[in-house]
């Protein structure tokens, strides 16, 4: 029994307790107010057994052995990161260490913080040969680093010295030296600051060597990159005042003609000090061309399908680092592959559709730091709606051979889709990326199956775009903490009707808060804006009083409106699944016998029920509101718990009910995260919560009864779910 234990637990990727030692289950610390526990805890030594999907301890890790002499180091170490933040009579003792069982133990440990340290002056010394305004710019770097009556921070106090020699070499003055000084006042529980700065003396930019570019030292490079595009990019320019602002513009922007996995700008300080600074570039080059394959699958209550994934890109095309991409992403829609609460409906169709778009960008266009594009598309697409009510005109539950039967009789339409764009793009510092293009985009029908409506128009858009990234976040792909905020504007407008006229306008702002190692609470909130002059009055009375629809206003609306729903929306709907619903004819075959049935004929308006026909349309005004909790379990394997909101409406800001908060759409769920170099392939399922989907009503039946423009999704084998895949975080 005694050599079969450790087997079976080394079988199971369990972990054993050594004899006489103990597991510690659980670790506190009493009396943290101020600073939070979390950030105490992460300082020291000791820390609770791991669980194995936060339930199971001892399965897959191994478990945290108690050990007296490591936390009595322990004791020393939670007081001397307390007076790092501004607690200097800070005390730390056992409070207890209670044993749970033979082996297992709970651990406290109690803080007395004691009153804190708080900054109460800086000066600066050594500014009088100085012009004023960077003496001026000196002492205000000073008071910001270490705002007066702020609690004293050591980290904060260490980097005080770097902003403030910043400052000087920021303007020029590269040789620039600061020595600093902290007093402590325990009686007054105060802290004043000095710097000493030693200026030297003011320095220009002289000569821009590269290295790296020639690693084999064998001629020309073998990576083709030329020096020229390296030099316009950077912008500096010989005899121009010293900068390590420059320094660091130019180095963002090297990084950005993605040529080169690691930059590093090198100033060549002599000693003794020289006016004239030479630079040298230290680059790592990456391959200039790359291919990438692969493919996935999509499923939910609407689509199903499997699709190719095929990209070429060239980062110096004919020289110059002209940056040259072309996408491929051809697939099959799987129709009318769809979970229905009457069953899962099996394929009876095999809709081809692509994705190709072409890009060029052209580096150092019409000035150093902003980069030129031109990005051509061609997509071809079947335009898949959410199945139709599983239930008769009596309210009968279909067969799944019925309900099949009914969705062959509606026909399929499709679009080829060309567009183009074209514009410019630039950084400003490391937070903001602006992009500015203009935009044409036709939407041109075509039959998938059945007949195409021959009153139903080619949709013409054109309009020039702003969008605007400002990015605090940590990290772009794995943010813990910081905050980001998106912001797209639209004009559009053409020489004739024909054309879409309207301003769309969608901010979105997203945050991040660090609440323990490897969780993170994110969230997001979005408002959409659209504007229509010349469409849009039959999805604006919506309704039991709605005007006869008409092909061209609806078909506007789909692509120029909002939608929600999705891996990257409200995780309980599919995609598009959250918007006004209406009568769309060209979706409606006018004599299907299953349609008659159904009462879906839209010639007939005695023999309509927009509860079971109605299709997404699209909508006006939109909010979103998300919050999500995030796990990191062990390696690449993560998890998460959701919760996503919004509503789109058919009435246009600032009229009344254009923001219908009463209509939450909650959804809740959890689903799990593969990490990859590309970002996390994630999978969630979301719930839509009953009773807030719309106010006042209990559930999804008694909404819909209640407002002909709202309809629920099918259900996924009768429960209101929806399971999304993904590529990245949902925000």
């Amino acid at each position: 029994m005694r050599a079969g234990g450790p087997l079976l637990a080394a079988l199971c990727g369990c972990a054993s307790i050594p004899e006489g030692r103990a597991a510690v289950d659980s670790l506190r610390i009493v009396g943290a107010q101020a600073v939070a526990q979390d950030d105490v805890l992460n300082k020291i030594a000791t820390e609770a057994s791991p669980k194995f999907l936060g339930l199971l301890r001892g399965v897959a890790y191994d478990y945290s052995i108690y050990d007296p002499a490591v936390l009595q180091r322990d004791l020393a170490r939670v007081e001397r990161y307390y007076r790092g933040q501004g607690f200097f009579e800070a005390h730390a003792r056992v409070g207890r260490v209670h044993y749970v069982g033979p082996n297992h133990v709970r651990i406290e440990i109690v803080v007395d913080e004691g009153p804190p340290m708080n900054n109460r002056q800086v000066r600066v010394d050594g500014l009088d040969k100085l012009p004023d305004a960077v003496a001026s710019a000196v002492r205000l770097a000073a008071t910001v680093a270490l705002p007066v009556k702020a609690r004293f921070d050591e980290n904060a106090y260490a980097k005080a010295s770097e902003t403030v020699a910043r400052a000087l070499t920021d303007r020029g003055y590269a040789y620039a030296k600061v020595a600093s000084d902290a007093r402590v006042d325990l009686a007054s529980h105060s802290v004043d600051y000095s710097f000493t700065v030693t200026p030297g003396i003011a320095a220009v930019f002289g000569k821009t060597t590269f290295t790296g570019l020639d690693p084999d030292g064998a001629g020309p490079a073998p990576q083709e990159i030329e020096e020229a595009p390296l030099r316009r990019a950077m912008h500096i320019r010989l005899g121009t005042p010293y900068s390590t602002a420059e320094l660091a513009v130019a180095t963002q922007a090297l990084l950005d003609l993605e040529v080169f996995s690691g930059v590093r700008i090198v100033p060549g300080l002599s000693d003794p000090p020289a006016p004239v600074v030479p630079l040298d570039v230290q680059v790592e080059p990456t391959k200039l061309r790359s291919i990438r394959l692969g493919g996935g699958i999509e499923f939910d209550s609407i689509k199903a399908g499997v699709h190719a994934i095929g990209s070429w890109e060239d980062h110096n095309l004919l020289g110059g680092l002209r940056d040259f991409s072309v996408e491929l992403k051809p697939g099959l829609v799987l129709y009318p592959t769809s979970a229905t609460a009457a069953g899962l409906v099996l394929p009876t169709h095999f809709f081809p559709e692509e994705h190709l778009r072409v890009q060029l960008r052209q580096p150092s266009f019409l000035e150093a730091h902003t980069t030129g594009f031109v990005r051509p598309e061609l997509n071809v697409y079947p335009l898949i709606l959410p199945p139709p009510s599983a239930k008769d005109a009596k309210g009968n539950a279909l067969a799944i051979d019925q309900l099949r039967a009914l969705i062959e009789s509606e026909p399929v339409v499709g679009y080829i889709e060309p567009k183009v764009a074209i514009g410019v793009d630039r950084r400003f510092g490391k937070a903001l990326f602006v992009t500015l293009a203009y935009n044409v985009q036709g939407e041109i029908p075509i039959p998938y199956k059945d007949s195409l409506d021959a009153q139903l128009p080619t949709a013409l858009l054109s309009f020039p775009q702003l969008t605007a990234a400002f990015d605090f976040r940590d990290d772009p792909i794995h943010p813990h903490q910081g905050l980001a905020a998106n912001l797209d504007v639209q004009v559009a407008a053409g020489p004739t009707d024909a054309w879409a006229r309207d301003v769309r306008i969608q901010p979105d702002v997203e945050g991040y808060i660090p609440i323990a190692r490897g969780v993170t609470f994110a969230m997001v909130v979005s408002l959409g804006m659209l504007f229509p002059f010349n469409y849009g009055a039959y999805v604006e009375s919506l309704g039991p009083s709605a005007i006869a629809p008409s092909n061209t206003d609806i078909q506007t609306v789909y692509f120029r409106g909002f939608f929600s729903g999705g891996p990257s929306s409200n995780r309980g709907y599919p995609l598009r699944g959250v918007a006004p619903y209406g009568n769309v004819p060209f979706l409606n075959p006018q004599t299907a016998r299953l349609q008659i049935q159904q009462n879906c004929n839209p010639r007939d308006p005695s023999r309509y029920d927009p509860t079971k026909c109605a299709s997404p349309i699209g909508g006006f005004t939109l909010w979103e509101a998300s919050a999500e909790l995030r796990f990191a379990i062990s390696g690449p394997l993560g998890a998460a718990v959701f919760c996503d909101s919004g509503d789109v409406s058919q009435t246009v800001f600032p009229k009344s009910g254009a923001f219908r908060f009463n209509y939450p759409h909650l959804s809740c769920g959890a689903g799990a995260r593969y990490d990859t170099p590309v970002g996390p392939i994630r999978i969630d399922v979301g719930y839509r919560i009953q009773p807030l989907q719309i106010l006042g009503y209990p559930d999804e039946t008694t909404a819909q009864a209640a407002d002909p423009t709202y309809r629920p999704p099918s259900p996924i084998f009768g429960l209101p779910i929806a399971i999304a895949f993904g590529i990245g975080e949902a925000f």
